[in-house]
Parts: C-alpha cells; sequence; structure tokens
C-alpha cells in the first residue's frame, strides 16, 4: 500500500504487475522442489541410523519453513493466475508449521495495511513496539505457546465459538477461517490416531519433531523484516528492512529477504522482486548485503540497550 510518503518514491519500486504464466510456471517448480526436499526429509528421518534421522529432522524442519513462504505468496494471490488455487495450495502448505491459512491471510493483509501504526497485526516473530532485550527475543524464538493457541482456536472452530479478535470479519471469511481450522484440526487428529495405534515414531519423526525445531528456524527468517527500522512511520522506504542475500537464502526465505520490495507492491510475483532491489537500495533505509550482516548489527544494538540498562 502506498501512502502519502512515498508517493514520490521510485516508480519501479511501487509498480504492479499481474501474474503471468511464467511467473505460475515458477511457483509451481517451486513446490515440486519443496516436494522433493520434503521426500528426502521423510526418507531419512525414517532410517534407523540415529545421525541420519537428526538429518532428515533438520531438513524437514527447513522443508516446513519454506512451506510457509511459499503459503505467504498465496496469501497475496501472486502465485497463480486464478485466485482459487491459491487457497487450496495455501492450506496444506502451513499445516506442518501449525498456520491456518485464511486467518493468516486476513492477519498478515491487516498487517501490509496497518504497518507503522497501532493497528499492526503481524502475525510471526517479535513484536517491534515491544523493549528489545535478550529475553524478548528468545520468548520469540522458541514461541512453543502459539501452537497452544491454534489447537484453541481448532476447539473453538469445532464447537462454533471461534471469533475474530482484530476488527470486524465478513461472514464468508470468517467460514473459510473455520473450515481451515477444522483441516488443522483433522491432521492433528490423524496423527494422534496413528499414535494411538501403536505408531507414534511416525508422527514424531515427521511432524513433531521438525515442528519444534521450525518454530525458531521461521522466527529468524522473519526476525529482519521490521525490528530496528522506525516502526511509527507509515513510509514502507523506513519501517521495512531488505536484505540482497545470496540465491540460496533468496530461494529458502522465497524472498522474504526483499522485504521492502514486497511491501511497496505486495501482490508482485516474488521472482520479480530482485529486479526492483537496486532503486531499495538507493532510496530505503534499512538495506542489508547478508543475513550475517544483518544479525550482526541486532548483536550490536542489543549490547548498546543492555548497557544502557
Amino acid at each position: 500500500m502506498m501512502t502519502a510518503t512515498t508517493e514520490g518514491g521510485p516508480a519501479l519500486l511501487f509498480a504492479r504487475t499481474k501474474v503471468n504464466r511464467d511467473d505460475q510456471r515458477i511457483f509451481v517448480a517451486k513446490l515440486v522442489a519443496l516436494a522433493v526436499l520434503t521426500s528426502v526429509g521423510t526418507v531419512l528421518a525414517l532410517r534407523p541410523e540415529p545421525p541420519l534421522i537428526v538429518f532428515g529432522v533438520v531438513i524437514l524442519a527447513a522443508a516446513y519453513t519454506h512451506a510457509v513462504e511459499l503459503q505467504h505468496q498465496c496469501l497475496h494471490h501472486s502465485a497463480f493466475r486464478g485466485s482459487w488455487p491459491h487457497r487450496l495450495t495455501g492450506v496444506p502448505l502451513g499445516i506442518p508449521l501449525f498456520v491456518v491459512y485464511s486467518h493468516y491471510r486476513l492477519r498478515h493483509l491487516q498487517h501490509h495495511r496497518h504497518l507503522g501504526t497501532p493497528q499492526d497485526t503481524e502475525f510471526f516473530g517479535f513484536d517491534t513496539r515491544t523493549p528489545l532485550t535478550v529475553s524478548h527475543l528468545v520468548r520469540g524464538l522458541f514461541d512453543y505457546r502459539r501452537l497452544g493457541t491454534v489447537l484453541w482456536e481448532v476447539a473453538l472452530a469445532a464447537t462454533g465459538r471461534w471469533t475474530y479478535g482484530f476488527g470486524p470479519v465478513s461472514p464468508t471469511m470468517r467460514r473459510r477461517i473455520v473450515v481451515d481450522h477444522l483441516v488443522m484440526g483433522g491432521a492433528v487428529l490423524v496423527a494422534l490416531c496413528v499414535t494411538v495405534a501403536g505408531y507414534g515414531e511416525y508422527p514424531l519423526r515427521l511432524w513433531v519433531l521438525p515442528l519444534l525445531l521450525a518454530v525458531p528456524m521461521h522466527f529468524l527468517v522473519e526476525l529482519p523484516e521490521h525490528i530496528l527500522c522506525d516502526t511509527e512511520s507509515t513510509d514502507v522506504l523506513r519501517n521495512t528492512r531488505s536484505i540482497r542475500g545470496s540465491r540460496l537464502s533468496t530461494w529458502f526465505t522465497n524472498g522474504n529477504n526483499l522485504h521492502i520490495e514486497h511491501h511497496a507492491a505486495m501482490s508482485v510475483p516474488i521472482n520479480r522482486l530482485p529486479r526492483r532491489h537496486e532503486e531499495t537500495r538507493l532510496h530505503a533505509v534499512h538495506v542489508e548485503r547478508t543475513y550475517l550482516d544483518f544479525y550482526r548489527t541486532l548483536w550490536a544494538a542489543l549490547r548498546r540497550r543492555e548497557g544502557k540498562a
């Protein structure tokens, strides 16, 4: 969303485009790569050798983290030419990391609309409006409480008591959110049934252990987006960060590293964002070269603030 403070900004950065056939093919290729990665992780996690089990669990955790970043593109309807495949694809992408697609979509689009205001409803990560301390970061890094919250909302949806706590919601959107919660609950129920039947090793290795690792892994991907930026400004060139990164990090985060470019024109297919980075580098305030550079900056800021405490 372009604000008054950004209307005079770089033209390419804020240009909107529609999804074309090439964009769709690229996203489908990403889904295929995710399927391959998940298959490799599954095979290794089910091996009897402990080192291979550990390696498989790590691969699955990375796959589940990557899946949520692909789901993020579906939220914005920038993956397919039609609208209906986005939810069909986005719902299963979020199940391993307990992310309910329609609920996430509603809150995330509000985040885009209200970034830089008290109404921001960011779904994941560190709340940049809270003090920057090690304890707050550690709490966000291991935010397993969110998993319990999702299960509680599944129960509310199943009993007809689910409500949205961040403003009005249309009946259609509410129905979608309730259904998506029930799908999540169904997946958990299947895992519980498999466990009760005496095959608990499968959900343990293929879901529970990767999930425990994926929670902090995903936090580290999301953290750079707005932290240490001007969170009281509605100017995307000031309140958001981009990281140039490598081809690997751009693929793994599905372009989440180019976050200024994304917020400037959120419906643009992710694969088109790298060509806009040069304008970001010239005009934006918070631009890093690598993720390592960002975490060095964060560590320095923590030391300064802890020293003043």
